[in-house]
């Protein structure tokens, strides 16, 4: 099976909100809004097109993954960061790679944008396989009231928490 991993395209977008609304319908962990907070960052100041990308298999999508724009702060400084909102396959394609193929390409992605930090609300066994840890091992807090072991932070860069601390801001998309 071939995965092949590109740049959402604007006529892409029925086909995503479909695709993130099947993957999530099963999820007991899901609000089942993830489509309409993809619809509602697309529209805002937080949206990074090059950081919006799915996967397709024999030109169907079957996946997809969307950073956005947020901020780290304290009483000081404003720190920016990257939120991971969501990562999506379709159910008949979950656990062949395909999750993880779209996880590193935007990655990647983000590090070539001289992005260095990206937060998730996720699973705890999922996640780590990527690099990300809790965010409380940087000092670094969710503005709601989570398990700490959610709430994670990957370095596209070595180092790059080293001296950022705060708490997180959405942008008002998020409904947060």
């Amino acid at each position: 099976m071939e995965v092949k991993i590109r740049q959402e395209k604007p006529e892409d977008r029925k086909g995503v909100f479909t695709l993130i609304e099947a993957a999530f319908l099963n999820e007991s962990n899901s609000d089942h809004q993830e489509q309409f907070l993809v619809d509602r960052i697309r529209k805002s100041y937080a949206f990074i097109p090059e950081l919006s990308l799915v996967a397709e298999v024999d030109n169907k999508l079957v996946g997809y993954v969307l950073l956005s724009e947020i901020t780290i702060q304290n009483d000081k400084n404003k720190f920016p960061a990257l939120a991971l909102a969501p990562v999506a396959v379709l159910p008949e394609y979950q656990s062949k790679g395909i999750g993880s193929k779209l996880l590193k390409s935007v990655h990647q992605k983000a590090k070539e944008l001289d992005y260095k930090l990206v937060i998730v609300l996720g699973h705890e066994e999922y996640y780590p396989r990527f690099e990300y840890e809790p965010a409380i091992n940087f000092d670094i807090q969710a503005p709601f009231e989570v398990p700490k072991k959610n709430f994670m932070l990957k370095e596209l860069v070595p180092n790059a928490a080293k001296d950022i601390f705060g708490i997180v801001v959405y942008p008002e998309e998020f409904h947060i």
